[in-house]
């Protein structure tokens, strides 16, 4: 790579189901967030390549009630990013409870609060278009099986022009059961162009499946389709799901994700143009030319000149955190709507913990009060330090990997007041952990924790107590495993058994993500 290039993945870690916009000379981009919060992350850049998340643009997942626990693969599905009339528009899918919007005037907020469009099971994926040329208004959403029992299509809407309601029932208006091949269509994208309206949109499942690209001269079709982009002979598996976005010069790119197991959905950037391209399942396609062309004549780069645009120094959403003042910064979500008293501000530099009385404490899956961020897509290093502040028998904290499966290493206080290094897991079938490793006595309570992640996100877990031993590896290797739908997670907890009365803190400093 040169300073002329980049190299894909431009964001390594879990930002699912990607969609951009361009405003004047910035780039925004937002991803599903599930079950976390703060949800809908939002970030920002000038090139396309570097990128920074500058917040979340929902606080809180609602009904507040529903997700006052983990639902790690619910929440927030495949969100849609548009600017329109001056302010910021964010629609989504949940898909137990229907299509959501909220808006802003600034991407910074203030953010409404989430308004339901259109309620019912198994709807998701919405993208809205508002046709400068008319004034009218439209939106598309695709179906989850799993709640609605239908899948591979896609229904347009009228909308109001406000954005505040859908002005008919809705109409198929591409059924993918009716193009030979195609299976799981899903993830539409709404735009204009040349005259024609067109959805990009993936199908043939995330792991192995390609993006497709429909037009049609009115927006309830009839649609033609292509296959635009898919893995070819590259390493890309399911290339697809993403969004289009065009520079001021006047450049197309295709931002999209790649699902990578523990990993979760990394972000790729193809160069996108304007051609005869892709591959025609319709007799329909026969009509002449204009089609988008995604990366290297249909197959996703790896390597490939920057977009034309000003240098940016280098940038990547952060993950250290010294946590200022106990605060804790934007990379951090909690995996539930997050309680009262969770974390504690304070005049120094460290993350206080509350140890939250639980009777889940044996299952880290079960718990909202977890403080988690991406797992990074590239071998690497996490180190924290901790001290343990409780006198609770059966208090602990630690750092964990939590997917289906979960490992975690940390101090816990014994019946006896003393405090152990203890390394635990559990398998994705077990309903609570057990030991990985046998406990080891840390004497002043306080404890440095490395979990070195190599390829495959191969886990290797070790502990420094403070006794002059240095760091000492704990247990056998540990391969994290993602959810469902989303990757695997880094998480900071404190806790406590059932019982009476605060049960006292745990203090985290100096956390460290470093490349290995």
């Amino acid at each position: 790579m040169t300073s002329e290039t980049y190299r894909n993945p431009v964001l390594d870690a879990d930002w699912s189901d990607p969609d951009v916009v361009r405003v004047g000379d910035d780039f925004y981009l937002t991803a599903s967030s599930f079950g976390r919060a703060p949800g809908l992350p939002l970030l920002h850049s000038r090139d396309l390549v570097n990128w920074t998340l500058i917040g979340h643009a929902l606080e809180r997942l609602e009904p507040a009630a529903e997700f006052d626990r983990p639902r790690h693969d619910c929440g927030v599905w495949a969100p849609s990013l548009r600017y329109h009339d001056e302010r910021f528009w964010i629609f989504w899918g949940d898909p137990d409870q229907g299509l959501f919007q909220i808006n802003a005037p600034q991407i910074r907020g203030p953010w409404t609060r989430p308004h339901l469009l259109k309620a019912g099971q198994g709807l998701i994926d919405p993208c809205p278009l508002w046709d400068e040329e008319t004034g009218e208004a439209y939106l598309v959403h695709a179906w989850a099986k799993s709640r609605s029992g239908v899948k591979n299509r896609l229904t347009g809407h009228r909308m109001r022009p406000d954005g505040t309601g859908l002005l008919d029932e809705g109409k198929v208006i591409v059924d993918g059961d009716r193009i030979p091949g195609w299976f799981t269509l899903e993830g539409p994208k709404l735009y204009r162009h040349d005259g024609w309206f067109w959805i990009l949109a993936p199908a043939g499942g995330v792991d192995t499946g390609w993006q497709g690209a429909f037009r049609s001269r009115g927006f309830f079709g009839p649609y033609e389709e292509r296959i635009v982009l898919e893995q070819k002979d590259t390493d890309v598996n399911g290339p697809h799901q993403g969004g289009w976005v065009r520079t001021p010069s006047g450049e197309d790119w295709f931002l999209h994700f790649q699902q990578r197991g523990a990993y979760g959905r990394v972000v790729h950037l193809q160069p996108m143009s304007w051609g005869p391209g892709g591959t025609s399942r319709s007799s329909e396609a026969e009509s002449g030319g204009g089609w988008p062309v995604f990366g290297d004549d249909g197959a996703p780069v790896a390597e490939h000149r920057r977009p034309a645009l000003p240098p940016q120094p280098p940038a990547t959403p952060a993950t250290d955190d010294d946590f200022p003042g106990g605060r804790f910064g934007r990379q951090w979500q909690w995996t539930a709507n997050p309680g009262d008293g969770w974390a504690t501000q304070h005049s120094g530099d460290g993350l206080r913990l509350t140890c939250v009385r639980s009777a889940d404490a044996h299952d880290l899956r079960k718990l909202p009060h977890l403080l988690t961020q991406r797992l990074p897509g590239k071998p690497c290093t996490v180190e924290v330090e901790l001290r343990l502040d409780s006198d609770e028998p059966g208090a602990r904290a630690g750092l964990a990997v939590l997917g289906d499966a979960f490992g975690w290493i940390g101090l816990q206080r014994g019946p006896d007041g003393t405090v152990h290094l203890v390394h635990r897991f559990a398998e994705g079938v077990a309903e609570r952990e057990r030991d990985a490793a046998h406990p080891r006595l840390a004497p002043e309570g306080r404890a440095r924790l490395r979990i070195g992640i190599g390829a495959g996100a191969r886990c290797r877990f070790s502990g420094d107590v403070g006794d002059g031993d240095g760091f000492r590896p704990s247990g056998p290797v540990f391969t994290a495993t993602p959810w469902r739908w989303v990757g695997a997670l880094l998480g900071l907890f404190a806790l406590a058994p059932t019982g009476q009365g605060h049960a006292g803190t745990a203090a985290f400093t100096r956390f460290r993500i470093s490349a290995s």
